[in-house]
């Protein structure tokens, strides 16, 4: 189920809101003190190319940096992503087929404000509110 909702995804909303955080990354890697916001966009941009059966979770460790990189990202570009997120979002949920693609708009917004401090995880990993971090095999 999670192929072919990430399948229309691409198609209605995915490929736009993808561009949109590429390119604000590009923008970001060419100032290059910015480079840590770069590299945020353009791991937004693919959990936003392809977001269902993934999930954010908040990193409790990420300090104070994050916070500070996280208020002048919003200044910058998040307000702009969010609000592409909440426009693409309310138009998705005007047709019923739509209101699934429109809820993982919705759920996209608070990691476009705020995008340092947050891991991209697959869905399995989350149990709860808590991530569950996969065992590591030794080989």
């Amino acid at each position: 189920m999670n192929t072919l909702l990430n399948i229309i995804w691409l198609v209605l909303a995915g490929l736009w809101m993808a561009i949109g955080y590429f390119l604000a990354g590009i923008v970001c890697c060419i100032l290059i003190i910015t480079i840590p916001f770069g590299i945020a966009a353009f791991r937004i941009g693919a959990y936003a190319l392809w977001p269902f059966g993934r999930s954010v979770v908040r990193d409790p460790g990420a300090g104070v940096a994050s916070a500070i990189g996280n208020v002048i990202w919003l200044i910058v570009a998040g307000i702009w992503l969010a609000l592409g997120h909440i426009v693409t979002g309310v138009l998705l949920c005007l047709t019923i087929i739509g209101i699934p693609l429109g809820l993982a708009n919705f759920k996209l917004v608070p990691v476009s404000l705020l995008p340092l401090g947050a891991r991209i995880v697959d869905t399995r990993m989350v149990a709860g509110n808590a991530y569950v971090a996969m065992p590591q095999t030794r080989r």
